[in-house]
């Protein structure tokens, strides 16, 4: 029998919906949630993921601007965007659209966003305290794939999870997240061995490699769920995610598609984050 599909592109709208009122209520008090997206050159997957956040926003009620550069942007020119978004009050969101160009110090442009408006969840200060278990912004993607397995029902406690992928924007966050749900981790890499043989052991499989189709129905137990994070083209420049979907879905109890799943997930938490900045701003005393 074919896995159950989980529908993220479902699940977002439903997300979205569900934040408007909060919107609406901060903005009736004067605090209408703000993003700011900074997108230097011209990639053009980075040009869909910021207008599909834009569109995100403007359907919630969240106001969102654009600051363009080009690929030849330099690095006092990024860091003065951000200094300038940091002290705007409308602004409670910062958004450094990835890639930078390969000239630019990505970690240094980053970690001048304030802790307080880094809506993506990369400041180290964020990290530290989801590491710690009181998190104040979770990574969107890692918080939309707990988003989606919440709402399909999948068990965490006591279940084994294994994620192939330990970037800090996906792999690492995720991991914590699915601790703090009493699963148990297994976190996978290039440089793991008997990478198949541990993938089969999991309950919850979460393939984030960024590497076409490489989980195989092989690889998956039957029954798990499968989540996958991936995006990228294959050999015939086609889109495709991390999973072969049509032979996996055979064999799993529950598979997110690529597109149509994890992507719309990282957006709506995306705008849950400026919501919730929005409201630490309200909240914070006067100086």
């Amino acid at each position: 029998m074919a896995a159950k599909i989980i529908d993220g592109k479902a699940l977002a709208a439903e997300l979205r919906a569900a934040l408007a009122p909060a919107v609406a209520a901060l903005a009736a008090r004067g605090a209408q949630p703000g993003l700011a997206a900074i997108l230097a050159g011209d990639d053009p997957a980075s040009r869909t993921y910021v207008r599909n956040k834009v569109r995100a926003c403007e359907e919630t009620g969240v106001r969102s601007e654009l600051h363009r550069f080009p690929a030849d942007v330099s690095q006092p020119a990024l860091l003065g965007c951000v200094a300038a978004l940091n002290r705007d009050p409308r602004v409670h969101g910062i958004l450094v659209q990835l890639p930078l160009p390969a000239h630019i110090d990505a970690e240094r442009v980053l970690s001048a966003v304030s802790a307080l408006k880094d809506v993506d969840g990369f400041h180290a200060e964020n990290l530290g305290l989801l590491a710690r278990g009181t998190p104040r912004f979770v990574p969107c993607t890692p918080a939309g794939v707990l988003h989606l397995l919440e709402r399909a029902g999948v068990p965490l406690a006591g279940r084994h999870a294994v994620v192939i992928g330990r970037s800090s924007i996906v792999g690492k966050p995720l991991a914590l997240l699915l601790l703090q749900r009493d699963a148990t981790v297994t976190i996978c890499h290039s440089k793991t061995e008997h990478l198949a043989e541990l993938a089969r052991r999991a309950d919850v499989l979460v393939a984030a490699t960024g590497r076409a189709r490489m989980v195989g129905a092989a690889m998956v137990k039957p029954g798990a769920c499968v989540i996958d994070v991936g995006t990228s083209r294959d050999a015939e420049g086609k889109l495709a995610g991390d999973v072969d979907f049509a032979a996996v879905r055979e064999v799993a109890g529950c598979i997110t598609p690529v597109p149509g799943g994890v992507g719309p997930m990282t957006v709506a938490m995306l705008v849950a984050n400026t919501v919730r900045a929005t409201e630490l701003a309200l909240a914070k005393p006067a100086a």
